[in-house]
């Protein structure tokens, strides 16, 4: 059997920025949700300024401590691939908070092999917020 791979990832730029953040805000978190324009893009806040619920599920963290929250309607259809947070150059959205920074989350995916999925599977549902 594989080991269950992460349901998320964050690419060096992505991290460094988080580092940044970190270093000026304190503990952070990311909400990903299925919504149009702002929604859906990854957004980091300060950790406990969003407030999940039992409709948000957890995908796992970023640089060891970050939690990175999806929308179970989203989670629904990004179930079966793997997610990475990486920056580009931009305006990021209204509320997270690299928005300043002239940067802007965005994510990439790719589709778990069938044995990752098993994998997954076998490990069992992840949290939910709440």
């Amino acid at each position: 059997m594989v080991d269950a791979p992460p349901r998320i990832l964050a690419t060096p730029r992505a991290q460094a920025l988080i580092a940044r953040l970190t270093q000026r805000h304190g503990p952070l978190m990311f909400h990903q949700s299925g919504g149009c324009c702002d929604g859906s893009a990854p957004m980091c806040f300060p950790r406990g300024e969003f407030k999940t619920g039992g409709q948000d599920v957890l995908l796992g963290h970023v640089l060891g401590d970050v939690p990175v929250w999806i929308g179970a309607a989203q989670f629904a259809y990004w179930r079966h691939t793997q997610v990475t947070i990486d920056v580009v150059p931009g305006r990021g959205a209204g509320l997270s908070l690299e928005s300043p920074e002239g940067m802007r989350f965005i994510v990439r995916s790719r589709v778990f092999t069938d044995r990752e999925n098993a994998a997954l599977e076998a490990a069992g549902e992840p949290l939910r917020g709440g």
